[in-house]
């Protein structure tokens, strides 16, 4: 079974919030034919998308083309609205939580559902994150790696965090606002490279600020194989051990790193090669970032080129980890 934990969609009739709300931030979808779309945010160009990001047929389609038995679908990360006021960024949650939701009753044997929340209000995320769990049926929630540029070691975030652990909900962490990004302007260099900055600071935030020390059985999984966190862990660990008086825990951040899971999207099998060895097999899932421009085609493509798993390791890595970190029990069907 391949699995691809890493996929986005949005609602084809995505409603304009920028009319309703009057503000200029929220993505719109803009037709421009019948197989594309622009996402515009204040009336510029986002980026432009073809129907395979709202389409269930287009996508079962491709993912019978491409040896993909199952997608696991989560929001495209420019929707969270964790700068909007928290009762209109809830509106914007539970119209592609009901979306996603929908999609997967329509077709159980092709998707998953992860769910998002307006992460900016802590009492309104665990309100909606209970609905998309325990009315839904969603197996997870997607969150970035910010929120209104604080990190995910706020202090405000862990009734959050501290709800995820108790009810058992898988997070996936997806870059978002990225930092530096006003040093980025040329080359789509925010998303080559200031996606795995953040997304690197995003992990290293939540061990230094002893989050996982706090909630060990907390399900977080990073996109991008972790962006460039594995190959700072090192670097984070000196850290902790050359400024004591900063330490906010009683291991160095390469123990709570082992908690951690991450997306197989690094393209170089060298990477999975690594993040095996450093973080465990059980801790890579096979995400592709589809429909994207940056996606692997086609998905699991790192992984079978990555020559010395086993076929039990391969199993592990294109499939099984996603379901077991989603909590699915049957791996040959739901």
């Amino acid at each position: 079974m391949r699995v691809d934990f890493h996929t986005h969609i949005i609602p084809e009739y995505l409603p304009n919030l920028a009319e309703r709300f009057h503000g200029e931030r929220w993505p719109v979808l803009h037709r421009t034919c019948t197989c594309g779309a622009t996402i515009m945010v204040g009336g510029k160009v986002f980026r432009e998308v073809t129907d395979q990001v709202w389409d269930p047929q287009k996508r079962i389609h491709d993912m019978q083309q491409e040896g993909v038995d199952r997608q696991v679908l989560s929001p495209i990360p420019v929707t969270f609205s964790y700068w909007a006021k928290a009762a209109e960024a809830e509106v914007m949650a539970r119209i592609q939580n009901d979306f996603i939701a929908e999609t997967v009753n329509q077709h159980p044997k092709h998707f998953i559902g992860l769910g998002t929340v307006p992460l900016q209000d802590t009492e309104a995320a665990i309100r909606e994150m209970d609905r998309c769990m325990h009315e839904l049926g969603l197996r997870g929630i997607e969150i970035g790696t910010n929120v209104n540029g604080n990190n995910l070691d706020d202090p405000g975030l862990i009734p959050f965090f501290e709800r995820c652990q108790t009810w058992d909900v898988p997070l996936f962490v997806h870059p978002w606002e990225t930092l530096g990004r006003e040093r980025m302007p040329r080359h789509n260099l925010m998303y080559t490279v200031g996606m795995p900055s953040e997304t690197a600071l995003a992990a290293a935030s939540l061990i230094l600020g002893g989050v996982i020390e706090k909630f060990p059985r907390l399900k977080i999984c990073f996109a991008h194989g972790g962006g460039s966190f594995p190959y700072i862990l090192p670097r984070l660990d000196q850290g902790w051990k050359v400024w004591p008086h900063l330490r906010l825990t009683e291991q160095p951040p390469s123990v709570y790193a082992k908690q951690f899971y991450f997306d197989s999207l690094t393209y170089d099998p060298l990477n999975i090669s690594y993040m095996m060895k450093r973080f465990g097999e059980d801790k890579i899932m096979m995400g592709s970032d589809y429909p994207f421009l940056l996606r692997e085609t086609p998905p699991g493509e790192v992984i079978d080129h990555t020559w010395e798993l086993t076929d039990e390791q391969k199993r592990a890595l294109l499939g099984e980890n996603a379901l077991r970190f989603l909590n699915i029990k049957e791996m040959n069907g739901l």
